[in-house]
């Protein structure tokens, strides 16, 4: 049974906004699309939630534009000029490769720089260099953010093509050398190993897919299995932990569903959980566009 004395969960819900830097810029919205900057080169990608008129009308000098196949991600990129391979995307002191892939994504997801700097923002408060646990954690921006302020991280994703490009970014940013060690393998399953070994971490980042497979072929479907997960990294938690970040994408989830489930799973630390959104803001402080929910636990 929760009790709500010593866990404390918002009743209101948090809106993180992304506004433009130097590294990206939303710029400008509508008809279901964005125009967005990463780096040197403009993308269109689709968008639909965007039922506005576009503000600008300068969308035909986009480098390149995402033309989707049907309701899903996949797709192709129609290139209007020279676009290279990769080119690099810096956020703060970061820097990393940017890609143009064939499901809309370019390898980074700027509304999470609010994780990002919010992440760095408890690892420099911790006593001591933390260990993180980054699962699903993809090209790895958000490990990055960590090793940059001194954590020791355990970066965790099923696909090898994104454990190479998150050494690749590590590279890019002065940090192959940092504390982080590589791991391809399926998110449960190593959560499932690390609590039979004993392990522990001071903080845990999950940010799963609505769908996807394991190395071995596992399949993941976030409303089955992230219960089960979820209550694993709390089970992974260091009496001195000082967080777990979840995150989720899917259109039928959000924020206040996560913060239920966060206090289901956290029901026995003492502590507080906000739960809310992340959205881009149009450059110049304009409309805003949500994109993803969160939850996330500190200690009291």
């Amino acid at each position: 049974m929760l009790d709500h004395a010593s866990l404390h969960v918002a009743s209101e819900p948090l809106w993180l906004r992304t506004v433009s830097w130097p590294g990206y810029a939303l710029l400008d919205s509508g008809d279901g699309r964005k125009l967005e900057r990463f780096g040197e080169v403009t993308v269109v990608r689709p968008e639909p939630q965007c039922l506005w008129r576009p503000g600008r009308s300068d969308w035909a000098h986009a480098d390149a534009v995402f033309e989707a196949r049907d309701d899903d991600d996949a797709g192709h990129w129609r290139i209007n000029t020279s676009v290279p391979d990769t080119w690099p995307v810096i956020w703060n002191n970061l820097s990393v490769y940017a890609r143009l892939t064939a499901f809309r994504h370019l390898g980074l997801f700027p509304e999470q720089s609010a994780n990002w700097a919010w992440l760095q923002d408890q690892m420099r408060a911790a006593p001591a260099p933390p260990r993180i646990l980054n699962l699903f954690g993809y090209t790895g921006v958000a490990s990055l953010a960590a090793a940059a302020v001194g954590a020791s991280v355990t970066h965790v994703d099923a696909s090898k093509k994104a454990v190479s490009w998150a050494r690749e970014n590590a590279a890019l940013s002065g940090l192959g050398a940092a504390p982080i060690r590589w791991i391809c393998e399926d998110a449960s399953k190593w959560v499932a190993r690390e609590i039979r070994r004993g392990a522990t971490y001071d903080g845990i980042i999950l940010d799963p897919p609505k769908y996807g497979r394991g190395p071995a072929g596992e399949i993941w479907r976030l409303y089955d299995n992230l219960p089960e997960l979820l209550r694993g990294c709390a089970a992974l938690l260091s009496d001195k932990a000082s967080f777990l970040l979840l995150n989720a994408y899917a259109e039928r989830i959000s924020g206040v569903a996560l913060s239920g489930l966060m206090a289901e799973a956290m029901q026995d630390r003492p502590g507080a959980i906000e739960w809310g959104e992340l959205s881009l803001i149009e450059n110049g402080g304009g409309r805003g566009v949500g994109l993803s929910f969160f939850s996330r636990w500190t200690p009291a």
